[in-house]
Protein backbone atom coordinates (compact mmCIF):
# COMPACT_ATOMS: atom_id res chain seq x y z
CA UNK A 1 0.00 0.00 0.00
CA UNK A 2 1.22 3.65 -1.12
CA UNK A 3 1.79 4.74 2.90
CA UNK A 4 3.31 1.87 4.26
CA UNK A 5 6.61 2.69 4.27
CA UNK A 6 5.65 6.72 5.59
CA UNK A 7 4.63 4.58 8.65
CA UNK A 8 7.04 2.13 9.51
CA UNK A 9 9.03 3.20 12.41
CA UNK A 10 10.86 -0.18 13.15
CA UNK A 11 12.67 -0.39 10.01
CA UNK A 12 14.21 2.99 10.31
CA UNK A 13 15.59 2.87 13.95
CA UNK A 14 18.75 0.97 14.11
CA UNK A 15 18.52 -1.82 16.78
CA UNK A 16 14.66 -1.74 17.06
CA UNK A 17 13.52 -4.85 18.49
CA UNK A 18 16.56 -4.51 21.25
CA UNK A 19 14.12 -1.10 22.30
CA UNK A 20 11.05 -3.38 22.79
CA UNK A 21 12.99 -6.00 24.75
CA UNK A 22 14.35 -3.12 26.81
CA UNK A 23 11.32 -1.98 27.79
CA UNK A 24 9.26 -4.83 28.76
CA UNK A 25 12.95 -5.89 30.91
CA UNK A 26 13.00 -2.26 32.83
CA UNK A 27 9.25 -1.95 33.09
CA UNK A 28 9.22 -5.15 34.47
CA UNK A 29 12.19 -4.46 37.24
CA UNK A 30 10.35 -1.03 37.59
CA UNK A 31 6.88 -2.39 38.39
CA UNK A 32 8.15 -5.28 40.79
CA UNK A 33 10.33 -2.48 42.61
CA UNK A 34 7.42 -0.07 43.31
CA UNK A 35 4.38 -3.07 44.53
CA UNK A 36 7.18 -4.03 47.10
CA UNK A 37 7.68 -0.87 48.47
CA UNK A 38 3.78 -0.43 48.52
CA UNK A 39 3.90 2.46 45.80
CA UNK A 40 2.20 0.43 42.56
CA UNK A 41 -1.58 -0.42 42.65
CA UNK A 42 -1.59 -3.37 39.84
CA UNK A 43 -4.59 -4.46 37.74
CA UNK A 44 -7.42 -1.97 38.27
CA UNK A 45 -10.51 -2.55 36.29
CA UNK A 46 -11.79 0.09 34.55
CA UNK A 47 -14.42 -1.55 32.27
CA UNK A 48 -15.63 -5.10 30.98
CA UNK A 49 -13.19 -6.16 28.56
CA UNK A 50 -10.02 -8.33 29.99
CA UNK A 51 -7.59 -5.86 28.52
CA UNK A 52 -9.24 -2.66 30.38
CA UNK A 53 -7.11 -2.68 33.77
CA UNK A 54 -4.77 -0.03 34.56
CA UNK A 55 -1.24 0.32 36.42
CA UNK A 56 -1.17 3.38 39.11
CA UNK A 57 2.08 4.31 40.58
CA UNK A 58 2.10 6.55 43.49
CA UNK A 59 5.16 9.07 44.41
CA UNK A 60 6.47 8.78 48.02
CA UNK A 61 4.35 11.51 49.91
CA UNK A 62 0.69 12.79 48.88
CA UNK A 63 0.63 13.14 45.14
CA UNK A 64 -0.15 16.81 43.80
CA UNK A 65 -2.22 15.52 40.69
CA UNK A 66 -2.19 12.30 38.02
CA UNK A 67 -0.34 11.94 34.85
CA UNK A 68 -2.05 9.29 32.89
CA UNK A 69 0.07 8.17 30.08
CA UNK A 70 -1.38 5.83 26.65
CA UNK A 71 1.19 3.56 24.95
CA UNK A 72 1.26 3.20 21.25
CA UNK A 73 1.36 0.52 19.02
CA UNK A 74 -0.57 1.61 16.08
CA UNK A 75 -3.82 0.24 17.89
CA UNK A 76 -2.49 -3.49 17.43
CA UNK A 77 0.10 -4.66 20.20
CA UNK A 78 1.63 -4.23 23.61
CA UNK A 79 0.23 -3.46 27.06
CA UNK A 80 0.68 -1.55 29.89
CA UNK A 81 3.34 -3.68 31.36
CA UNK A 82 5.86 -2.40 28.76
CA UNK A 83 6.28 0.90 29.79
CA UNK A 84 6.03 0.96 33.54
CA UNK A 85 9.38 2.40 33.98
CA UNK A 86 8.30 5.19 32.37
CA UNK A 87 6.33 6.94 34.75
CA UNK A 88 9.42 7.73 37.10
CA UNK A 89 10.18 10.91 35.89
CA UNK A 90 6.62 11.94 36.87
CA UNK A 91 6.42 9.88 40.10
CA UNK A 92 9.92 11.40 41.56
CA UNK A 93 8.03 14.84 40.55
CA UNK A 94 5.43 14.20 42.94
CA UNK A 95 2.52 12.62 40.73
CA UNK A 96 0.77 9.79 40.74
CA UNK A 97 1.05 7.60 37.17
CA UNK A 98 -1.64 5.93 35.34
CA UNK A 99 -1.13 3.67 32.81
CA UNK A 100 -4.19 1.79 31.02
CA UNK A 101 -4.01 -1.47 28.33
CA UNK A 102 -6.73 -1.44 26.21
CA UNK A 103 -8.42 -3.84 23.75
CA UNK A 104 -6.51 -3.77 20.22
CA UNK A 105 -7.30 -4.36 16.55
CA UNK A 106 -8.60 -6.23 15.09
CA UNK A 107 -11.00 -7.48 18.33
CA UNK A 108 -12.08 -3.84 18.72
CA UNK A 109 -12.15 -0.89 16.49
CA UNK A 110 -10.51 2.54 16.95
CA UNK A 111 -13.83 4.27 17.99
CA UNK A 112 -14.70 1.63 20.49
CA UNK A 113 -10.51 2.17 21.78
CA UNK A 114 -11.41 5.65 21.74
CA UNK A 115 -14.16 4.99 24.48
CA UNK A 116 -12.40 2.82 26.40
CA UNK A 117 -9.78 5.42 27.20
CA UNK A 118 -12.36 7.32 28.21
CA UNK A 119 -13.28 5.36 30.81
CA UNK A 120 -9.75 4.79 31.53
CA UNK A 121 -9.52 8.35 32.59
CA UNK A 122 -13.13 8.65 34.58
CA UNK A 123 -11.72 5.57 37.06
CA UNK A 124 -7.96 6.77 37.40
CA UNK A 125 -9.38 10.60 37.83
CA UNK A 126 -11.28 9.09 40.97
CA UNK A 127 -8.24 7.35 42.45
CA UNK A 128 -6.38 10.47 42.81
CA UNK A 129 -7.18 14.14 43.32
CA UNK A 130 -5.90 17.02 41.72
CA UNK A 131 -4.82 18.29 38.23
CA UNK A 132 -4.90 16.03 35.59
CA UNK A 133 -2.16 15.42 32.55
CA UNK A 134 -2.90 12.96 29.48
CA UNK A 135 -0.02 11.81 27.71
CA UNK A 136 0.16 9.43 24.99
CA UNK A 137 2.81 7.81 22.62
CA UNK A 138 1.94 7.41 18.79
CA UNK A 139 -1.25 5.93 18.86
CA UNK A 140 -1.78 6.75 22.39
CA UNK A 141 -1.00 9.83 21.54
CA UNK A 142 -3.91 10.29 18.90
CA UNK A 143 -6.00 8.65 22.26
CA UNK A 144 -5.07 11.21 24.69
CA UNK A 145 -5.67 13.90 21.79
CA UNK A 146 -9.40 12.42 21.13
CA UNK A 147 -9.86 13.05 24.79
CA UNK A 148 -9.98 16.82 24.27
CA UNK A 149 -12.62 16.56 21.50
CA UNK A 150 -15.92 17.68 22.74
CA UNK A 151 -17.96 14.28 21.33
CA UNK A 152 -15.92 12.33 23.98
CA UNK A 153 -18.30 11.61 27.17
CA UNK A 154 -16.03 12.16 30.11
CA UNK A 155 -17.89 13.43 33.42
CA UNK A 156 -17.38 17.33 33.43
CA UNK A 157 -15.86 17.18 36.93
CA UNK A 158 -13.37 15.13 35.77
CA UNK A 159 -12.83 16.77 32.30
CA UNK A 160 -12.80 20.34 34.37
CA UNK A 161 -9.64 18.99 36.29
CA UNK A 162 -7.93 17.99 33.07
CA UNK A 163 -5.04 20.87 33.02
CA UNK A 164 -3.01 19.73 29.99
CA UNK A 165 -2.50 17.16 27.19
CA UNK A 166 0.32 16.54 25.83
CA UNK A 167 0.64 13.99 22.41
CA UNK A 168 4.33 12.48 22.16
CA UNK A 169 4.74 11.58 18.15
CA UNK A 170 0.97 11.18 17.95
CA UNK A 171 -1.35 10.34 14.87
CA UNK A 172 -3.44 13.14 14.78
CA UNK A 173 -4.98 12.68 10.85
CA UNK A 174 -6.15 8.79 10.60
CA UNK A 175 -7.26 9.26 7.21
CA UNK A 176 -3.27 8.48 5.91
CA UNK A 177 -3.96 5.01 7.15
CA UNK A 178 -6.30 4.02 4.82
CA UNK A 179 -3.57 3.35 2.43
CA UNK A 180 -1.37 1.11 4.63
CA UNK A 181 -1.39 -2.56 4.78
CA UNK A 182 -2.18 -2.60 8.53
CA UNK A 183 -5.55 -1.25 7.63
CA UNK A 184 -6.48 -4.84 6.98
CA UNK A 185 -6.57 -5.50 10.89
CA UNK A 186 -7.45 -1.99 11.80
CA UNK A 187 -10.69 -2.10 9.47
CA UNK A 188 -11.07 1.58 9.22
CA UNK A 189 -13.45 3.38 6.59
CA UNK A 190 -13.41 6.81 5.93
CA UNK A 191 -16.34 8.05 8.30
CA UNK A 192 -14.45 6.40 10.72
CA UNK A 193 -10.94 7.95 10.04
CA UNK A 194 -12.29 11.28 9.75
CA UNK A 195 -14.06 10.89 13.19
CA UNK A 196 -11.55 9.70 14.65
CA UNK A 197 -8.78 12.62 13.77
CA UNK A 198 -8.29 15.02 16.25
CA UNK A 199 -7.19 17.24 13.48
CA UNK A 200 -10.57 17.72 12.05
CA UNK A 201 -12.13 18.35 15.67
CA UNK A 202 -12.21 21.71 17.17
CA UNK A 203 -9.89 23.48 18.63
CA UNK A 204 -10.02 22.41 22.86
CA UNK A 205 -10.24 24.88 25.55
CA UNK A 206 -7.70 22.92 27.38
CA UNK A 207 -4.12 23.32 26.69
CA UNK A 208 -2.33 20.87 24.47
CA UNK A 209 1.93 20.89 23.78
CA UNK A 210 2.76 18.51 21.01
CA UNK A 211 6.21 16.66 20.89
CA UNK A 212 7.88 14.75 18.21
CA UNK A 213 11.12 13.51 17.33
CA UNK A 214 14.07 15.46 15.07
CA UNK A 215 14.64 12.65 13.62
CA UNK A 216 11.38 10.97 13.30
CA UNK A 217 9.81 9.91 10.12
CA UNK A 218 8.65 12.73 7.98
CA UNK A 219 5.19 11.38 8.16
CA UNK A 220 5.26 11.93 11.80
CA UNK A 221 6.68 15.54 11.63
CA UNK A 222 3.65 15.83 9.28
CA UNK A 223 1.22 14.49 11.74
CA UNK A 224 2.72 16.59 14.58
CA UNK A 225 2.96 19.80 12.25
CA UNK A 226 -0.72 19.09 11.34
CA UNK A 227 -1.96 18.92 15.23
CA UNK A 228 -0.47 22.17 15.95
CA UNK A 229 -1.59 23.99 12.65
CA UNK A 230 -5.02 22.80 13.39
CA UNK A 231 -5.71 23.45 17.18
CA UNK A 232 -2.53 25.93 17.84
CA UNK A 233 -0.81 24.16 20.10
CA UNK A 234 2.77 24.47 21.61
CA UNK A 235 5.29 22.36 19.12
CA UNK A 236 8.32 20.86 20.36
CA UNK A 237 10.75 19.19 18.49
CA UNK A 238 13.22 17.38 20.12
CA UNK A 239 16.84 17.43 18.58
CA UNK A 240 18.53 14.08 18.08
CA UNK A 241 15.14 11.85 18.98
CA UNK A 242 13.66 9.21 16.88
CA UNK A 243 10.01 7.21 17.52
CA UNK A 244 11.14 5.05 20.10
CA UNK A 245 14.12 7.23 22.09
CA UNK A 246 12.07 10.57 22.29
CA UNK A 247 10.10 8.11 25.28
CA UNK A 248 13.50 8.26 27.73
CA UNK A 249 12.70 12.04 27.94
CA UNK A 250 9.96 10.74 30.27
CA UNK A 251 12.50 9.40 32.59
CA UNK A 252 14.36 12.95 32.96
CA UNK A 253 12.53 14.10 36.40
CA UNK A 254 13.81 17.73 35.22
CA UNK A 255 14.45 17.33 32.16
CA UNK A 256 12.29 19.41 29.45
CA UNK A 257 8.88 16.85 28.51
CA UNK A 258 8.51 15.85 31.87
CA UNK A 259 8.57 19.93 32.93
CA UNK A 260 6.37 20.69 30.51
CA UNK A 261 4.01 17.65 30.97
CA UNK A 262 4.03 19.10 34.46
CA UNK A 263 3.40 22.59 33.69
CA UNK A 264 -0.50 23.11 35.21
Amino acid sequence: MQNDIAYNNADFIPNAEDFIQSWEVDARTFRETEAAIGRARLNVSYGDDEREKLDMFHPSGPAEGLVIFVHGGYWLRFDRSFWSHFAAGCTSRGYAVAMPSYPLAPDARIAGITRSIAQAVEVAASLVRGPIVLTGHSAGGHLVARMACRDIAIAQPIRDRIARIVPISPVADLRPLLETTMNQTLHLDEAEAEAESPVLHAKPEVGVSVWVGAEERPAFLDQARWLNEAWGSDSHIAPGRHHFDILDLLLESDGPLVNDLLTC
